[in-house]
């Protein structure tokens, strides 16, 4: 049986829109750590970066500081409420804003240097098929940090359930999501004040879903 893409979109929009509002100030301490993983990232000057799933756009002013004024940064969101606030925050200067689905980039293959990716594995509906679709546009040794502000443990905390082992964040079962999808997991870090995974782009694959 087929799954109709616009049955997932819908649904992470109906989670994320009615939170675009308060987003910011619910997380207002969190830019030295957007700004501490971006740096993981170890991105050329002149670069060009993607933030993959940018909400309100948090990590792009990191991103352009990294990459500079000949760099190129964008950043892909499927909700418009988020990007909206991203716009109205100013953050629309430092990259450009793309009202997109990140399982299905409007980007050519191997065009991007990097991708930095905030709480987006766990609202993939599918993270083979997007983990797989970042890796077609990166290049080969390319790079990919996953990132959120708190590890697995402080957040199943907050969200109040029980953290497991075959959680999709855990190390085993996310570095084999990882190669499958074209990633080498290079570091993983899962600490309470951060959770860290970098990869790096395999060799050059045929075949995505994406536009060519």
């Amino acid at each position: 049986m087929s799954v109709d893409p616009r049955n997932d979109q819908r649904s992470v929009r109906e989670f994320f829109s009615p939170r675009a509002a308060g987003w910011d100030t619910r997380f207002p301490d969190d830019g030295p750590a957007y700004a501490a993983a971006v740096a993981a990232l170890d991105l050329p000057s002149g670069g060009a970066v993607l933030d993959a799933g940018c909400g309100t756009g948090r990590a792009l002013p990191a991103l352009r500081s990294a990459v500079g004024p000949r760099g190129t940064v964008l950043g892909a969101d499927l909700t418009p409420a988020m990007l909206g606030e991203a716009a109205d925050a100013g953050r629309a200067e430092y990259g450009s804003l793309l009202l997109t689905d990140v399982s299905r980039l409007p980007l050519v293959d191997d065009c991007l240097d990097a991708v930095f990716a905030a709480g987006l594995i766990s609202h993939l509906p599918h993270p083979a098929v997007g983990l797989a679709e970042l890796a077609r546009v990166v290049r080969s040794g390319g790079r990919l940090a996953l990132f959120h502000p708190v590890g697995r443990a402080a957040l199943a905390n907050r969200q109040g359930r029980q953290l497991r082992d075959d959680d999709l964040r855990a190390a085993p079962p996310l570095d084999a999501l990882l190669a499958a999808s074209g990633w080498t997991m290079t570091s993983y870090e899962d600490q309470d004040t951060r959770f860290l995974v970098l990869a790096v782009r395999k060799g050059k694959r045929t075949g995505g879903p994406g536009n060519r």
